[in-house]
This record gives structure tokens, sequence and C-alpha cells, in this order.
């Protein structure tokens, strides 16, 4: 018998391929809606910007009039001590969080909330941002990060601005050892081999005379867990015409 997968071994959540939970300095959600945010807007102070190991972008700790604190993220050209809103009446600033049936059309946005109440799911990388496109009807169209258009209910809350962190990128890693130690804080593995270098009772696309899969390499949704590598329930493959 050969070895489990790498994605059954990840799937298995062991301490190897989990991301330590005391890497994150907190949950970034929004505040639970109260009598204040729903009529008018609750301000706040930017206390302290903190690097957070676990995540991509910094955040920014907030202290608010009635003495809660609270983590956000921290949008671009924030700074200690510049204050921040959250609530229907709060201005389109950025930072400031705001139901997205009062935000007007082709302000870039980041934190969506996917049901209303959810504390945010949407476009939360550093340098990321959506675009509300539209209000229509019962629901607030918005081009993501992708360029897929999606409707949200206008209930949903949202951050005005674009996540903070932009440049990550731009910086080359220059050794394969920081890109190891980068990749570990989030529970991700730096080097993964390929399946068609392996023998044929370790992966799916290995053994053969020389390194081919073989066979089709997307599989169907409800394979089981050893057959499922390659495209995983894809419609289509191939480069688009």
């Amino acid at each position: 018998m050969g070895k489990r997968l790498i994605i059954q071994r990840r799937g298995r959540g062991t301490p190897t391929y989990k991301s330590a939970s005391h890497r994150f300095r907190g949950k970034i959600s929004y505040r639970s809606y109260d009598d204040v945010e729903k009529e008018g807007s609750l301000k706040g102070k930017v206390v302290d910007i903190i690097h957070d190991p676990g995540r991509t972008a910094p955040v920014a700790l907030v202290k608010f009039e009635n003495g809660e604190e609270n983590l956000i993220l921290a949008p671009e050209g924030i700074q200690i001590a510049d204050q921040v809103e959250c609530g229907i009446s709060a201005p389109i600033n950025p930072g400031n969080s705001l139901p997205l049936g009062e935000i007007p059309e082709g302000t870039p946005l980041y934190n969506l909330e996917k049901h209303p109440g959810d504390g945010g799911r949407f476009v939360r990388s550093s340098g990321t941002y959506a675009s509300l496109i539209t209000h229509d009807v019962g629901k607030a169209i918005v081009e993501l990060p992708s360029g897929e258009l999606k409707a949200f209910n206008p209930r949903c809350r949202a951050t005005v601005g674009v996540v903070a962190g932009g440049g990550r990128k731009e910086k080359p890693y220059l050794k394969a050892g920081n890109r190891y130690y980068a990749l570990k804080a989030k529970g991700k593995k730096n080097v993964s081999v390929r399946g068609v270098a392996m023998n044929a009772v370790d992966h799916p696309h290995g053994g053969g005379n020389r390194q081919h899969p073989g066979r089709p390499t997307t599989v169907s949704r409800h394979a089981p867990a050893g057959r499922k590598v390659g495209s995983i329930a894809a419609s289509r493959t191939g480069r688009r015409r």
C-alpha cells in the first residue's frame, strides 16, 4: 500500500497542516447591530495598527464611543488617532462601514457581508477591493476582484476603501526559506511534489515510463478521496479561444 495523498493529509487537519490560532490577533468582524447604528452612526478612534502574522493585511484596533474595542481590517492611508464610523449615516470615507444600500455607486469596498450580520466574508486580502456597480430592487450589484458580478442584500455591510498592504507581492522572497516561513504561518506547505513524478502506489497520476497522468485530469466532485486530484469538478479545461 502507498501513502495517503497530501490532500487527504491536509483535509484530516493535523497540526502540520493547520494555521496556528495563536498567530491571529483576533477575529475580524463587524459589531453586532444596535439602535445607534440603525438610526445614526457610532464613532471610534484608531488606537493602534497591528501586524497580524496569520493574515496578509494589517489590522487596526478601534475604540468606540461606547467603550467597546474592535479589530478591523486597516484600509490604505489610515493612521493612529484617525476617526472611523459605522452606521447608516456614516460619511463615505475610508475605514467607515455602512450598509450597501447607503453607499453610492462606484465606491471601492472591502469586507463585504454575505448575509446581513455575518461580520464580513468577501474581499479581505491585502490590496483588494470590490466596486459597487448599481442598486436594484431589493439588491445591490457588486463587482468582486475576480470580475464576477454578485448580488447582495442592501442591508449587508461593507467598509469603504482598499485593504492596506497592497504591495505585498511586489517584494521578492529572495530565499526559499523566506517563502517557507511565510506560508507556514498560514498552515501551508512550501514545496509539493508533482503527482506525475510519484510511483503508481502513491498517486493516481504516478507510474508509467514517462511523466504523464495517463488519464483525464478532470475528476468528479463525488469521486472517492483517493482519486480526487487534478481539476476537481471542472466545468471546462484548456485555453479559452
